[in-house]
């Protein structure tokens, strides 16, 4: 082991609540992957006392933090520095404190968590591909750069509120072709793949469109369970080609994450498996 493994580096995932996390037991397995000596803990921080639990833990001497719900909105506050796609994403999930500069670099690695499992654990292409997002809320917003980076031929969100929908597309039609409206105004063209990036699979609702939407696509639930989501029961009944859920989009943001603290990317595919096992 190298004298740079041998410094072990502090991390944590900050939310509230945190119990329930398997952040913690996913980078103990990149750690033992690749080499790298971490210890990665859980941070119950009080919902009104995000930047104290924070700073204590920058205090600490750690090294990076992953923020969750509810906090990402008061991580990409705190940052001294931000990545590009936090910039647009408007929220942190990934935080590095200099260890100099005592600066603090927020980046958001859900959207290329996403991008990352579809196109490398399910071998699917973004490019030139007709894309239809349903919700319009902040793990939208999160994925919507890193998507156009695939250059996908057309996005079009649907949302049961069609205002904030068209308002997300227009803050985000530089990037490339964008459309959006309520579910009744889903064009009728192909779409090649359909996302669910609402929240109503927890709560086991379905969306309201026509399941002919979905014969044939590839549909992703961003949401996972240890059963499948009423999204994927929905599409599967419908025909899809495939209908899987978001565990690989878990594992990959935190891979990416991983890469930014200790530069080594490690492999997902095998932490996936555990999880899902």
């Amino acid at each position: 082991m190298s004298v740079l493994a041998q410094i072990k580096n502090h991390y944590a995932v900050i939310g509230n609540p945190i119990a329930h996390s398997v952040s913690p037991q996913i980078h103990t397995l990149f750690a033992r992957q690749t080499q790298r000596n971490i210890d990665y803990t859980r941070l119950l921080a009080a919902v009104d006392n995000f930047n104290g639990a924070l700073d204590s833990f920058i205090e600490s001497g750690a090294k990076g933090a992953n923020v969750t719900v509810p906090f990402k909105l008061d991580a990409f506050a705190r940052c001294d520095k931000l990545s590009r796609r936090a910039q647009f994403a408007g929220a942190v999930n990934t935080l590095s404190f200099g260890a100099e500069d005592k600066l603090i670099l927020g980046d958001n690695t859900d959207g290329i968590g996403l991008v990352r499992d579809i196109t490398h654990n399910y071998d699917v292409a973004l490019g030139q591909k007709n894309i239809l997002i349903l919700g319009a809320g902040g793990a939208v917003r999160g994925i919507l750069q890193p998507f156009f980076e695939e250059k996908p031929a057309h996005i079009f969100i649907a949302n049961r509120t069609p205002e904030k929908a068209k308002a997300l597309a227009d803050e985000f039609s530089e990037l490339g072709d964008i459309s959006a409206g309520g579910f009744e105004s889903i064009p009728q063209i192909p779409f090649d793949i359909i996302i669910n990036g609402t929240a109503a699979s927890l709560s086991g609702d379905t969306p309201p469109i026509d399941q002919a939407i979905v014969r044939n696509r590839f549909c992703y639930d961003m949401v996972y369970g240890k059963a499948p989501t009423a999204f994927l029961q929905w599409a599967t009944e419908a025909g899809a080609r495939q209908a899987v859920d978001g565990l690989g989009m878990l594992v990959e943001q935190a891979a990416e994450s991983f890469l930014i603290w200790e530069g080594v990317r490690p492999d997902t595919q095998p932490v996936i498996n555990a999880l899902r096992n």
